[in-house]
């Protein structure tokens, strides 16, 4: 059975290099997430669905619809690519966009730099929240990862903050997801450390997210989506354990 194989990294961009960033930063209880993205050697695709308040939703679609976002271009400045994105479903707290962008010699991409260095067929999930923008790569594995992040590196140059989360076989995912093996990444358990050892826990806190941020020297949406996955990851390996431990019903 082939394997394949799982990366997972995260761009944590600075004020006035994204809009779509910009836009969630201002409303912290906003996320974007994709639902499809496809990309060929100069093309891409994507839907994405994103979830907030009215205002949240609105500072999101005006990200979206200003021509400098480009669909993840992270050319620094005007690439003359042509985009096309279009709102698909909208309610109160819900809001569904298609992105058609066509890029130029000038642009770049995660997508696209995934293809050169990682091969065909590369499937891609995000996650935006805040600042901080999280990409899932499932890959064949038969790439070059280390060329691939060098070339991503230079691309994004100042602009953003890059951080490896994850690298591993899809097979040891799956039996993590499944509540059968879990570990946390070395920059989340130093958070989670941090957090206890400070009080953030505390009832009443005896530090805030920001004072804590600034012990770790990382940035507040970092420190917060680092605590929320660890958060997360723990509660489901204690109701899997749980489950495992729970003894049979009685048959009558």
């Amino acid at each position: 059975m082939m394997r394949m194989r799982e990366l997972v990294f995260a761009l944590d961009y600075e004020p006035g290099c994204n809009r779509v960033a910009d836009a969630l930063a201002e409303h912290p209880d906003a996320r974007v997430r994709s639902l499809s993205l496809h990309a060929t050697a100069d093309r891409l695709w994507r839907v994405d669905h994103a979830t907030g308040t009215p205002a949240a939703l609105t500072a999101i679609e005006d990200a979206f619809l200003t021509s400098d976002y480009y669909a993840d271009c992270l050319a620094t400045e005007d690439c003359g690519a042509t985009q096309t994105t279009r709102v698909l479903d909208r309610a109160d707290d819900m809001l569904v966009l298609y992105s058609d962008w066509e890029r130029t010699p000038a642009c770049a991409s995660v997508p696209h730099i995934a293809q050169d260095h990682l091969g065909d067929g590369v499937l891609f999930e995000t996650r935006h929240e805040g600042r901080h923008y999280t990409w899932r790569l499932i890959h064949s594995g038969d790439g070059d990862v280390a060329a691939f992040f060098d070339e991503l590196a230079a691309a994004v140059g100042e602009r953003a903050q890059m951080e490896i989360l994850r690298t591993a076989d899809t097979t040891a995912s799956m039996r993590e997801a499944n509540g059968t093996q879990s570990a946390l990444s070395p920059e989340q358990e130093a958070a989670l450390q941090a957090a206890v050892e400070h009080g953030y826990y505390e009832s009443p806190r005896e530090v805030d997210g920001g004072e804590l941020a600034e012990h770790l020297d990382v940035p507040r949406s970092t420190l917060t989506y680092r605590l929320r996955r660890a958060e997360e990851q723990l509660a489901k390996q204690y109701v899997a354990g749980r489950h495992l431990t729970e003894e049979p019903p009685v048959s009558r």
